[in-house]
């Protein structure tokens, strides 16, 4: 057993945290505030490389695997800049992988390359007011119309759908009713986010404000055959293969929050002075922050070996969702104790805190809620009865 770095995953937590630490919390603050997306941020890690972490090397990415994306998003978030910096790389990084794996050599061909080298912003369409985590209950419907695709529906919870140029859509071509299985009748395209058939209304949220999470109205999007993502009817399968790498990097990120909440408090600990003495020195103060890290530790133990066991091609729902769960709990917990340390100053903007406190809480919600990730491990992993 050996928890070891590679020398490359070494190199890349290194250079990413050289290269997010240029993005100040400054920065952060100022572009979450003025719900503004962050370009800087975005194209100096599309120059380097790193949008194109997991694309193969023949549309120019590096080919690496989850670990390897894991260690990068865990240090991006830990910089400070949170789920903001993370979310605005999360889809390029990893949320292409339906079309990596089925998609057409055209497809992949057009669009692969442009997206390493971050001149392509895409969002993933699956959710909808209707069904929330039922993915199955989805309406938005593709009807055929000659070659071509002609859709109407609604998604939500759309993330950087303001900037994207493309979406990861999925929709139904088949009414559930008309299938034997609720999974069947699915399809997946890979388009082009047109206004003029697509509109797009940002949601006003608690945090994560300098990327978008928008409401889409689609109102006769016409879709060329060629953008089908696989075979039609399939498209549940095609995104069942993202889910646990998802879990993965959502992990990471909570992990990546849930240090930089630490660094912070541990820093006020040790030059706050109250009563003639640094608060570090209270064990009311030191020890939540020492359980914290604990806690943070742990978690970050189930995510390597889960990312461990997707790069190595072993089944790993048990572990993905485990880390997701802990992590996040670890996080969002770190970043709790962190804005309790600073006392009143940790309800301000000035000390960061509190933005780290509504990220990280979006990281119990996201991908998927706690609750369901323990509906999973009741029923897949104990053998227990569905719950739901």
């Amino acid at each position: 057993m050996n928890f070891e770095l590679t020398e490359d995953q070494q190199l890349i937590r290194t250079a990413a945290a050289d290269l997010a630490a240029k993005f100040d919390d400054q920065y952060w603050l100022e572009k979450d505030a003025n719900h503004e997306f962050p370009t800087e941020f975005y194209q100096a890690f599309a120059d380097g490389g790193w949008l194109g972490i997991t694309t193969p090397e023949e549309y120019g990415g590096s080919g690496f695997g989850i670990t390897e994306a894991s260690i990068l998003l865990e240090e991006v978030a830990a910089s400070g800049a949170g789920m903001n910096g993370a979310s605005s790389m999360h889809m390029s990084i990893f949320g292409m992988h339906p079309v990596i794996m089925h998609g057409s050599d055209e497809l992949k061909q057009e669009n692969l390359p442009r997206l390493v080298k971050g001149d392509l912003h895409v969002c993933f369409g699956v959710t909808e007011p209707g069904a929330g985590l039922d993915t199955t209950k989805i309406t938005t419907f593709a009807r055929r119309d000659g070659t071509d695709y002609v859709v109407n529906g609604r998604k939500v919870w759309i993330s950087k759908a303001m900037e994207s140029d493309k979406i990861l859509l999925l929709t139904r071509t088949s009414k559930a009713e008309d299938v034997s299985r609720k999974t069947d009748g699915l399809t997946l395209f890979f388009t082009d986010l047109d206004r003029a058939h697509v509109d797009i209304r940002p949601i006003r949220k608690m945090g994560r404000n300098a990327v978008t999470s928008n409401e889409l109205f689609i109102d006769d999007l016409r879709i060329p055959e060629e953008h089908r993502v696989g075979e039609e009817g399939r498209g549940f399968k095609y995104i069942l293969d993202g889910l646990n790498p998802e879990r993965c990097l959502v992990a990471a990120e909570a992990l990546g929050i849930g240090r930089a909440a630490l660094s912070r408090a541990v820093r006020y600990g040790n030059e706050r002075e109250v009563f003639g003495r640094r608060i570090g020195m209270n064990q009311g103060i030191q020890f939540p922050l020492a359980d914290a890290l604990a806690r943070l530790d742990a978690a970050e133990l189930v995510l390597r070996k889960a990312t461990w066991l997707y790069d190595s091609g072993q089944p790993c729902g048990r572990e993905a969702n485990t880390a997701k769960y802990l992590c996040a709990d670890a996080g969002f917990a770190a970043a709790d104790r962190a804005l309790q340390t600073h006392g009143g100053m940790g309800y301000s903007e000035e000390y960061h805190v509190s933005r780290y406190f509504r990220e990280a809480r979006l990281t119990r919600i996201a991908p998927i809620s706690q609750e369901m990730v323990l509906n999973f491990l009741g029923e897949h992993v104990l053998g227990l009865p569905r719950s739901y």
